[in-house]
């Protein structure tokens, strides 16, 4: 199944969080907080803005770090997904 973001949209996937720290300790599933970090999946085309459809400022394969409570899960295809609008992506990570 593939899905499509309509208007302002984007779905990303969480990245995992590391298992261990830069000093060796390893994390247990129980302290692990939930990933703020993701790679983005599909884009929508845009929000319309005074009958001008305005351009995304994310495309796909970008990693992106958004609010810790944003976006609705979802499951496609047995994966977990978050579908948000473009507003609620703090940034993009450049490599």
């Amino acid at each position: 199944m593939k899905i499509r973001p309509l208007h302002d949209r984007v779905i990303v996937k969480r990245l995992e969080e590391k298992e261990k720290t830069k000093g060796g300790i390893i994390i247990p599933d129980s302290a692990k907080e939930t990933p703020a970090e993701g790679k983005v999946i599909a884009v929508g085309p845009g929000k319309k803005e005074d009958g001008k459809l305005e351009a995304m400022a994310v495309k796909v394969n970008d990693t992106v770090i958004f609010s810790k409570y944003a976006g609705t899960e979802i499951k496609v295809d047995g994966e977990d997904l978050l579908i948000m609008r473009e507003e609620d992506i703090l940034g993009v990570l450049e490599k």
